[in-house]
């Protein structure tokens, strides 16, 4: 890959130094040979600005190419060059459970933000969070980070989502067209975007919760205004879990 833009030093405009400085053809290199090793990219970025502006240009797109690459495919297969949002959030959103803080967001209790080893995400998944006359939209979910034993809220579970082209999509219609309000304080963690209530806009079906094996009454998930989609469920213990699936097989 060839890579058009160049930085010279940085110490200060008046500064013409060339020599000691990586260039972003030896940068990436590296970073490929690292297989695109997102937690690198995230702090290297934090101390250095040539880097931080290289990530966001190319090294989080990389990841996000090599990391899912039939899904990449699917959501700029409409002709955007770029996913909604930026290369940077859905990086995170591969690799990132939010959490949450008591008092925040989901107003339960404070359950820490974690990299997470292992993310498998379905289009099909989606359809379940979706209302009938919205079915046609593409939403990828992914698996629910699940946090055992927290006390009175029991198994909770954590899980988030992109959707395809949201800027055309029928949930964001729908949502405008009930007046949805957009929350006043808390953004998405992803790409600090406005965020749309789901529960507030009823607009959680019952299938959501089936498809995570939660609580029909315990779910809630937010919307930004990029299509990044998370939320938070109660999760059913594992033996009625057993029950259900055994059901389910006999009435087929």
């Amino acid at each position: 890959m060839i890579l058009t833009k160049q930085y010279r030093c940085i110490h200060s405009a008046s500064c013409q130094c060339t020599k000691g400085h990586l260039s972003e053809d030896v940068i990436f290199l590296v970073f490929h040979n690292l297989n695109w090793n997102p937690k690198l990219i995230a702090t290297l970025s934090c101390v250095r600005k040539l880097i931080d502006d290289l990530a966001k240009r190319v090294l989080w797109k990389e990841f996000c190419q090599t990391r899912a690459p039939k899904m990449l495919h699917d959501l700029q297969s409409s002709g955007s060059h770029i996913v909604d949002g930026n290369w940077r959030a859905l990086g995170k959103l591969l690799i990132y459970c939010s959490g949450c803080n008591k008092g925040g967001l989901f107003n339960s209790i404070h359950i820490p933000s974690h990299f997470v080893y292992q993310t498998r995400f379905s289009r099909t998944s989606g359809k379940s969070f979706l209302l009938p006359q919205c079915r046609t939209d593409v939403l990828y979910v992914f698996d629910p980070c699940e946090h055992l034993d927290q006390g009175e809220e029991g198994d909770v579970g954590f899980f988030r989502g992109d959707f395809k082209s949201f800027a055309t999509s029928k949930v964001r219609k729908m949502l405008i067209s009930k007046g949805a309000k957009l929350h006043p304080i808390e953004v998405c963690p992803y790409c600090k975007a406005k965020l749309w209530s789901m529960l507030q806009a009823k607009m959680i079906p019952q299938s959501g919760s089936c498809r995570l094996g939660s609580y029909e009454h315990c779910i809630e998930y937010f919307v930004c205004l990029n299509g990044h989609m998370l939320g938070i469920c109660t999760l059913l213990p594992l033996s009625v879990l057993s029950i259900l699936s055994i059901l389910v097989l006999r009435t087929k």
